[in-house]
């Protein structure tokens, strides 16, 4: 990567954390709680700023990599309603349950948030939408095409997932193809059930189905964009989420998972190859998958923090501080551990 690809891989990830980083900080801002410092980085502070009216420090530090919203009374052992004056009125540890669950998630639903809105101008600005009615090049002789698919077809579901566009489609060849997969089609207004087996190809180490056809394209209208632009969400949120489910059950290994070195990669190498359109739509996939991923009920993950707000909400007793600060400190250092040993993994991977 050169010099260039490197800060504008930084840009990406400086954006991103800001995005989910200002969910935190507009929800505990809502909910009454006082914030101590909303930063951008990690380390030593380079510049920052403190608000007169509200006392909250904005700061951009050192490692343009993380960032944090400090708040009053996070970690403030047996803190409770009740308890409010003896840690602060605008203490997040005295707010309720449903209040802390807010302030949780909204970082990670800023990240679905912007994916989304910048998946829809994407969509907006892209010349056709893309059916799943196919069509098969006449150059080539298909083994689809051999085994029952016909010119024209529309395809409804694969392995019993219903696809609405073709982005969709092919994703779920790919993901299942490396065996036969189960097909509804439409063909004359008539269903039928074909199964196929698609060629493979192999990449890194990995099986996947290779779709041997093309699908057609349909003329934008207020519709189809709005039917695009939802479907193509779905089908990224479903990619990430199965990506997670195949990586705890054995499907990937480690050498499918990559650190901010193996992303900012990803970034330069998709910016180079495809321009800006490649650049936004890569950083609708990290935004999204970073929404995701904060989301699992993983301790020192904001899913964990929810969960424990949900344990309180039904059960209406808190977890003791003492137990989620293990469990959180030890998640932490589960967390760091992986990024260490992923970050060697991407240094080397460069070379």
């Amino acid at each position: 990567m050169t010099i260039l690809y490197i800060l504008l891989a930084i840009f990406v990830f400086g954006i991103l954390i800001f995005i989910h980083e200002l969910g935190h900080f507009l929800a505990a801002r809502a909910c009454g709680v006082t914030v101590h410092e909303f930063a951008i980085g990690m380390g030593p502070k380079l510049v920052w700023y403190q608000s007169k009216k509200s006392g909250t420090v904005y700061s951009l530090r050192m490692f343009p990599f993380g960032g944090f919203v400090s708040m009053l009374g996070e970690g403030d052992e047996e803190a409770s309603e009740g308890a409010a004056l003896a840690v602060g009125e605008g203490s997040l540890a005295a707010k309720p349950a449903w209040q802390r669950l807010i302030v949780n998630a909204a970082g990670a639903a800023m990240n679905l948030l912007f994916g989304f809105l910048v998946m829809g101008i994407l969509t907006l600005t892209t010349p056709l939408a893309s059916t799943t009615v196919l069509g098969f090049y006449e150059t080539e002789q298909t083994s689809s095409a051999d085994q029952g698919l016909m010119e024209d077809d529309k395809i409804l579901s694969v392995n019993g997932k219903r696809v609405h566009i073709g982005e969709q489609l092919v994703y779920e060849i790919m993901h299942d193809g490396d065996e036969p997969v189960e097909l509804v089609v439409e063909r004359d207004g008539e269903r039928h059930e074909l199964t196929v087996q698609f060629p493979t190809m192999e990449e890194s180490g990995q099986t996947f189905g290779d779709p041997d056809f093309y699908v057609y394209g349909q003329t934008k209208t207020v519709g189809s964009f709005f039917s695009h632009a939802f479907f193509k969400c779905v089908y990224v949120v479903d990619m990430i989420w199965e990506s997670i489910f195949d990586l705890f059950t054995g499907r990937y290994g480690m050498e499918a998972v990559s650190g901010p070195v193996g992303t900012g990669n990803v970034i330069a190498e998709a910016t180079r190859t495809g321009g800006l359109y490649a650049l936004a739509n890569i950083t609708v996939i990290i935004s999204i998958n970073l929404g995701i991923f904060n989301l699992l009920p993983l301790p020192a993950l904001d899913g964990g923090h929810i969960l424990l707000n949900l344990v309180e909400i039904v059960t209406r007793k808190k977890v003791p501080q003492k137990i989620s600060a293990i469990v959180d400190a030890v998640g932490l250092l589960l967390l760091l551990l992986l990024m260490v040993v992923v970050t060697f993994k991407d240094i080397f991977m460069l070379f």
